[in-house]
């Protein structure tokens, strides 16, 4: 055999390797039953609009009344109580500088959302709130990527709750504590086109591209709608995998139509259309 031809040989041979090991990173788990969750619109962070904050029991019990599913953000206090937020730092929603998770719950509890009455709500309040209708709730990774307590205390939670629910996260690291510790419980891997500063282009740029699944092995995937059709790891999930995909967060029923349209479910932003 010639050189040459050992060379593309071996050219061959390491990008079937590059190949196979993208394929085994990004891919999601085996299909399981998430008719479930199919087919339906989640309100982003409750039912929310300019009067009523996002988050907030107001917008959780305009959900409930409606009748119409929700998606939720939930992170831990510094004193280890579990609210509704979803930032990391106080001042877009209660105008303070700091970390949620620098604070305790009686601290918070000085604070309002916005220009309202509302403030930061227990988790535990917010599942009484809505009373039973389907629910998302993604789990923060604002108090550490791999904080299992946070994991644990959000499941202790989540199973005393009478509707269905399924968990999701940007960290795949807390999405695999769910696949190890509670695997009947339907989980997602969030993402977007990370631009995180508190990691390097590297992490940014596998966690863009799904290549961490192989962490969380998640159920289904949940992908920023505008930026899904451009993300070549998503693309490639879909056409490989066919897995259960779930888009955030369209605004508008023109969004909204384009989004039902590519994805099985949508989280869509504000109060839904008519």
């Amino acid at each position: 055999m010639s050189g040459q031809m050992k060379r593309i040989l071996g050219g061959v041979a390491a990008f079937s390797a590059v190949c196979g090991a993208v394929i085994y990173c990004i891919a999601p788990n085996k299909r399981r039953d998430v008719s479930a969750f199919e087919k339906k619109n989640y309100a982003h962070r409750g039912l929310h609009n300019h009067e009523v904050p996002e988050n907030s029991l107001w917008a959780f019990r305009r959900a409930a009344e409606a009748g119409i599913p929700v998606e939720l953000d939930v992170q831990m206090t510094k004193d280890k109580k579990l609210v509704v937020f979803h930032d990391a730092d106080l001042e877009r929603m209660c105008g303070v500088k700091g970390y949620l998770r620098d604070r305790t719950y009686e601290e918070l509890c000085k604070l309002r959302l916005k220009d309202t009455d509302e403030k930061i709500p227990l988790f535990s309040d917010v599942l009484k709130t809505l009373n039973g209708v389907d629910l998302i709730c993604e789990i923060k990774s604002d108090n550490g990527v791999k904080n299992y307590e946070l994991c644990e205390k959000t499941y202790e939670l989540l199973k005393t709750y009478s509707g269905r629910f399924c968990v999701e996260s940007f960290s795949p690291f807390l999405v695999g504590w769910y696949k190890k510790n509670h695997p009947e419980i339907i989980r997602g891997q969030l993402s977007c086109r990370m631009k995180d500063k508190r990691y390097n282009p590297l992490i940014n740029f596998l966690m863009t591209h799904l290549l961490f699944n192989c962490i969380s092995r998640p159920d289904f995937i949940a992908y920023e709608f505008r930026e899904a059709k451009r993300t070549f790891g998503f693309k490639l999930i879909r056409m490989l995998f066919h897995p259960f995909c779930v888009c955030w967060a369209p605004k508008g029923m023109a969004e909204i139509a384009e989004a039902s349209a590519m994805f099985d479910t949508i989280i869509y932003e504000e109060e839904k259309p008519d």
